[in-house]
């Protein structure tokens, strides 16, 4: 596994507030879906609801679950490279907390946790371009050929 985080999803309990306090900060967002997504230098900011990222990531959300309300992402190349990092994980020691598949928005994607709980999801999303170097770009949302 390289190296890199791609996104950091920020589960928040009030998405236009959350959406809000960024913009009063002066980050340009875009919605997509109900989440907004920042271009933060080489990785991108996600914000979306709590109850949506826990259940995305296969863990419960609440009072003594142990979720943070933080999701980390690392984003591949390859459907192959998903398969492999979920398997390399689990050797070192992480639980598989969603099986690799493909989602209801159509990337190839599977999350484990860290010893400690942290939540990795590894994707393979091809409208999400990696630069050699393994920086992300967000594609721009709003023309109708870019969709994640």
């Amino acid at each position: 596994m390289q190296q890199r985080i791609s996104l950091i999803t920020l589960g928040v309990r009030d998405l236009a507030r959350a959406k809000a306090f960024y913009e009063a900060l002066g980050w340009r967002g875009q919605e997509v879906q109900e989440t907004v997504f920042f271009q933060a230098g080489g990785l991108g900011l996600v914000l979306w609801g709590r109850a949506e990222l826990a259940r995305d990531c296969g863990l419960a959300d609440g009072a003594g679950t142990g979720f943070g309300g933080i999701g980390l992402a690392h984003n591949v190349r390859s459907r192959d490279e998903v398969d492999e990092l979920l398997g390399a994980a689990e050797r070192a020691g992480a639980t598989v907390t969603r099986p690799a598949a493909l989602n209801e928005i159509g990337f190839y994607t599977g999350v484990f946790a860290d010893p400690d709980g942290h939540a990795w999801e590894v994707a393979y999303n091809p409208a999400f371009p990696l630069a050699a170097d393994g920086t992300l770009t967000l594609p721009d949302f709003g023309r109708p050929d870019r969709s994640p």
